[in-house]
């Protein structure tokens, strides 16, 4: 039976409804799934609601769908050592705002390649996003290549693709996603 993702951020298989509002719910869906629901996703109209330090989550890697490699990701990503905690974001305006990436590497905790924020068009399907510019200064270059994107799914969680700058355009490396409900420690 067909899948089909609403804006709300529902998810109905063969007539029966998946809610997507937690990152649990997110890491249960496909790619395909998860691409659908940020297609969908209504677009913003500020960064000001990007405020806090919200629990992040590794949800999916491209091309390892249905595959061992794609649940031993899957269940790498849920566990608490997890390296990677989430984003920590601050607003400047509503147009502008600043966010740098949480890591832990226990016993210790960085705070990790800067960014900042704005609407723009998405490089997934032109619609308005909020665009992750990891091109700061101090961040390697390998970090500045990086194109992140998120929209709002569900109240408080955000949802986006991480993808790789290349001459040819970005391309699609995984699907992450940040909870503001789920403030990390």
């Amino acid at each position: 039976m067909g899948t089909t993702t609403m804006a709300n951020g529902t998810t109905s298989r063969g007539g029966g409804a998946v809610r997507a509002r937690s990152l649990d719910d997110l890491a249960k869906l496909s790619s395909t799934e998860l691409a659908r629901l940020y297609r969908e996703a209504p677009a913003p109209v500020s960064v000001e609601r990007l405020v806090g330090t919200p629990k992040g989550r590794m949800l999916a890697v491209r091309g390892t769908d249905g595959t061992p490699l794609f649940s031993a990701l899957k269940f790498l990503a849920s566990r608490r050592r997890f390296p990677w905690d989430g984003k920590s974001f601050g607003a400047l305006g509503p147009h502008e705002g600043t966010g740098i990436n949480r890591v832990k590497l226990l016993p210790f905790r960085f705070d990790w390649f800067p960014f900042r924020t704005r609407i723009e068009p998405s490089a997934v399907d032109g619609r308005p996003c909020v665009y992750l510019d990891y091109e700061q200064p101090g961040n390697p270059f390998f970090i500045a290549r990086i194109r992140d994107e998120i929209r709002e799914v569900a109240p408080g969680l955000w949802l986006g693709p991480a993808m790789a700058k290349t001459k040819k355009g970005a391309v699609h490396v995984l699907w992450f996603a940040v909870d503001f409900s789920k403030p990390s420690a």
